[in-house]
């Protein structure tokens, strides 16, 4: 009886092991893309029904009116924004200090994921008294801060995006044989994404 009992428990683990990831991960792209088409979905703003007078809601008008949006944005921006422009709507940043600070930290943000200057490119291991650190280098030259033999290292954070910028000796430095993309991934699941 207790070998059936022990079977059926490990059974039940293991499926355990494959429906809660699966089944996370799942919920979770859902919950983002449904909270994201709710919240940018003007189908019920435009449409009324006209034998009710209610508004028509019309899933995945959100994601679609954002998905084009952005596929417009990027058609001006390379088509129509020419170096006056950009230089126009700089000076105009340059006066709203907060909104400047926000904007272009994003937009650096942003362009070390998906830019075409990748920062976060260059994976790298430290030493931390005796601990060691998967980060990714980001500056290698810090003698404009006074440190001339210091480097800059991304430290990104399990479960999460976030990280904190860290300023280490360049030799606690070692970089490491493997696609940014690969440890980015080991670090984000908390070391539990296998290396290839």
């Amino acid at each position: 009886m207790n070998r059936i009992a022990r079977a059926i428990l490990n059974l039940f683990i293991k499926g355990l092991l494959v429906v809660v990831p699966l089944g996370l991960a799942c919920f979770l792209i859902y919950w983002a893309v449904a909270g994201i088409d709710k919240a940018l979905n003007l189908s019920d703003l435009l449409w009324v029904n006209p034998k009710t007078g209610k508004p028509i809601y019309i899933p995945g008008m959100g994601i679609l009116s954002v998905t084009i949006f952005i596929f417009v944005a990027g058609l001006i921006v390379t088509t129509v924004i020419t170096d006056p422009i950009k230089r126009w709507f700089g000076r105009w940043l340059n006066r709203l200090p907060l909104f400047k600070f926000l904007y272009s930290s994003i937009k650096d943000l942003t362009e070390a994921f998906v830019g075409e200057e990748k920062k976060f490119n260059e994976p790298v291991l430290v030493d931390m008294n005796g601990s060691k650190r998967i980060g990714f280098l980001t500056q290698k030259d810090l003698t404009t801060l006074g440190l001339p033999n210091e480097v800059a290292v991304y430290f990104p954070w399990s479960y999460s995006f976030a990280g904190q910028v860290v300023i280490v000796p360049a030799d606690k430095v070692k970089h490491i044989d493997k696609s940014a993309a690969q440890m980015m991934k080991f670090v984000i699941s908390g070391g539990v994404t296998g290396l290839d």
